[in-house]
Order: C-alpha cells, then structure tokens, then sequence
C-alpha cells in the first residue's frame, strides 16, 4: 500500500515557524510567520516525525518493533503471524493468515488516506514472483539497469575483478574521476552486498559488474 501525502500525517513536537509562501502573503501582516502543527516536504524533522506516528499507531495495534531494522513491524496472534515493512510512503506487508492482512489494511484506511497497489511485483529493485511453493527474489533487472547506467553493456567478463600483480602508483596524467559518479557507482555495489556478501569483490574494480549480472543470472 501506499500512504498518500505520508509527510503531512507528522505531527509536530517541537515549536517550528515557517514564511508566509508566496501567493499565500497576508498584506496585513506581511512580517507575520506561521507556526507548524503538522510537518511539511522539506523539512528536517519531517521524515522522523511520520515514522514516529506510524510507529506509535502500530505499536497500539499490538505490533512489536524490529530490534535490528527498525521498519520491520512483527504481530503475532493465535500462532499466526503478520510482517510490516514500511519504506518512506511505501508499505509492504504480509500474513500467514489472509484475514489478518484484511483486518490490517481496514485500520490503515480508517487512520490514513491509504491507496492499495496490490500485489508486490517489485520493490527497491527487487524483483517478487509469488507462487503456490514459495516466493522468489532476483535482483537481476536492477543489475542490468546498472550496467547501462554505468555505460559498462561492452566491458569484458572476467573471473576476477583484479590481478594479483597489479602495481598502485600515483599517475599524474590520468583523467580526473567524476566525484559523483564513482558515488553513485560504490553506492549501488554496497546496496547488492547487504543481502550478497559473494559479490563483495567486485568493490575491486567497477568492471565487475559483469560478474554480479553473471551471478545473479
């Protein structure tokens, strides 16, 4: 499901003044300011502030907190179990018992204007297939994204990101490396490595990201 507006449900604690937006100026009052009661994009605490809401009307709804990921929500009722996994706006949950998702979905409607997307096909590059004997996860449309993104579709597959004899040395003539795509490039293996410690060598070279594709295919 999907929280419509999940920012504005934040409820403000702390006292917090804003300018008049323009368009929206009293002329009156020009020097006035407005004071927050619920939080709005942009602002710092927003994101805190919507989880701390859910969080709360979860926990009353007999849900106990992940103690290492704390987005994960867990309730347990008469041996059956329910699992919530929020993401921002983006809430993914699921049930041992269907009418437990039922009964879930009918109290996020009556305390949040909620939209159902329906059953989970993709999620942060993740790649659901439900089927009768179980769930498969595959990462490889990401991975394959990547690739393209990187301009690495023509780089050469090799067994090992980097030899062993390769020699380090400071190479005053090489073209500067763009700061933010390196960024974006460590940021994508490290997202693959927190649920594929295989591919942990890859940080070796950029080019293994053939091997990742190769793996995961």
């Amino acid at each position: 499901m999907d929280v419509k507006s999940d920012f504005l449900n934040g409820l403000i604690e702390e006292d917090i003044y804003v300018d008049q937006p323009p368009g929206f100026v009293d002329y009156e009052n020009p020097n006035h300011v407005y004071k927050l009661k619920r939080a709005l994009y942009g602002l710092k605490q927003a994101p805190r502030s919507w989880y701390g809401r859910l969080r709360n009307f979860l926990i009353e709804k007999s849900f106990v907190k992940g103690q290492v990921d704390k987005t994960l929500f867990i309730k347990r009722s008469n041996n059956e179990l329910l699992v919530v996994q929020m993401y921002v706006d983006d809430i993914v949950f699921g049930a041992t018992n269907e009418t437990l998702c039922k009964e879930f979905s009918s109290s996020m409607h009556k305390k949040f204007e909620m939209s159902m997307i329906g059953e989970l096909n993709f999620f942060l590059g993740l790649q659901v297939k439900q089927m009768k004997h179980g769930t498969f996860l595959s990462q490889t449309k990401y991975c394959t994204e990547l690739i393209k993104k990187f301009g690495m579709e023509k780089c050469k597959e090799t067994s090992s990101p980097m030899t062993t004899s390769t020699y380090f040395d400071l190479d005053e003539k090489v073209k500067l490396v763009y700061e933010s795509r390196y960024r974006g490039m460590i940021g994508s293996l490290l997202y693959l490595t927190v649920s594929r410690q295989y591919i942990c060598l890859v940080f070796a070279c950029v080019q293994g990201f053939r091997l990742i594709l190769r793996n995961l295919t």
